[in-house]
């Protein structure tokens, strides 16, 4: 095992920088999520890390060694790719062994190490299929068993799952937890998926264009985002995001628009106060579970909590649950809502908003307030 860092990495592609300035620090043993959308810069970063890619400037270093001028192949590490890259003229257990065979392993080692590493993902029964034979969960799995059967200090992983169907997805990602939690290798995983992140991750790199946005644990980014981007980002369905204004009556602080005045507690107060924001124009944020019917809330709760009459655009079905869709301020709004309940197209809803869950970003540089 061994811990990976990052220092004052970059990469351009022409006059495209790719990686800006990234500076990262990925534990031992740790689980580490890259998270963006397609052109943030994550898997340049994984492919930095494997020697795919060559720096412009900056080091990176496994084990407390620089490897910049290292080949991929003596970096000790082992990357699952996309679209699997299994050898289609080899079966399953020569897949698995190639890079045992090429580092010339004594062929017992090999066979105990592949057998091993397949009865680990049960691969027992196809060792001897080809990978046209193979299903894509199948296919995937061959190549998680290369990968781990070289013993390497570092796993790299780019968007292994995405080519899996919805239900084989979820399977596959609880392997890969039970997988780390069994092998402990440092892992640095690829994904556009915030799903995955949330659900793998020890902790979560959020990217864009080329720079980290946030890092931090899958609840901590979830909960406390840094800015609007990282807040619209994580989460299903997205946060709300609606233009208010900051406003003072009698000592209290209000957001305010045409349609909501909501009173911030004191100590959101306060945070605001210590903000020096170049106008009083802000975007408030709120996801779609942190609003509730009257009914599911307490009297002491209720308290704590704003009420806004909307009307309701549009109603999704969902099974467990129901999405509301509504507008506030002329902005498109989402509440997720209990399934036991009947709502109407153009029908008033009561609705109350939890105001400790809330989230603030000034408008010029959507960057968090509260």
């Amino acid at each position: 095992m061994a811990e990976v860092m990052l220092e004052k990495v970059s990469k351009k592609f022409g006059s495209v920088v790719a990686v800006d300035n990234v500076n990262l620090n990925i534990k031992d043993g740790e689980f580490l999520v890259l998270l963006g959308p397609s052109g943030c810069g994550k898997t340049t970063t994984l492919r930095l890390i494997a020697g795919l890619e060559e720096l412009t400037s900056g080091n990176i270093y496994i084990g407390n060694k620089i490897v910049n001028n290292v080949p991929p192949k003596d970096r000790n590490i082992a990357m699952v790719f996309q679209n699997y890259a299994l050898y289609p003229h080899m079966n399953v257990y020569q897949n698995i062994s190639f890079g045992l065979t090429m580092r010339k392993v004594p062929k017992d080692v090999i066979d105990k190490k592949v057998k091993e590493v397949s009865g680990m993902l049960g691969l027992e029964s196809l060792l001897y299929r080809k990978p046209k034979e193979l299903s894509g969960g199948q296919k995937q799995r061959t190549a998680l068993a290369r990968a781990i059967v070289r013993d390497p200090k570092v796993f790299l992983m780019d968007e292994p799952l995405s080519n899996l169907d919805a239900k084989l997805r979820v399977q596959t990602r609880g392997e890969l937890i039970r997988l780390h939690e069994r092998l402990g290798v440092t892992t640095i995983y690829v994904t556009h998926d915030q799903t995955e992140a949330m659900t793998l991750g020890d902790r979560v790199v959020v990217m864009n264009k080329g720079l980290i946005q946030q890092i931090g644990t899958p609840k901590g980014v979830y909960n406390k985002p840094v800015n609007k981007f990282v807040a619209g980002f994580i989460g299903t369905p997205p946060m709300n995001f609606i233009d208010a204004e900051i406003s003072e009556k009698n000592g209290d602080l209000y957001l305010s628009n045409k349609d909501i005045g909501i009173k911030l507690t004191k100590e959101q107060s306060i945070k605001v106060h210590k903000v020096k924001l170049s106008n009083n124009n802000v975007i408030f944020g709120v996801r779609a579970k942190d609003f509730y019917l009257e009914k599911e809330i307490s009297t002491d709760e209720k308290a704590a909590m704003q009420e806004i009459i909307v009307t309701i655009d549009f109603v999704e079905l969902m099974g467990s649950e129901t999405f509301i869709h509504f507008r506030i301020n002329d902005a498109l709004c989402v509440a997720r809502m209990s399934a036991n309940e009947d709502y109407a197209m153009g029908a008033k809803l009561d609705i109350f908003v939890d105001i400790s869950k809330i989230n603030v970003f000034g408008k010029e540089t959507e960057n968090a307030i509260l």
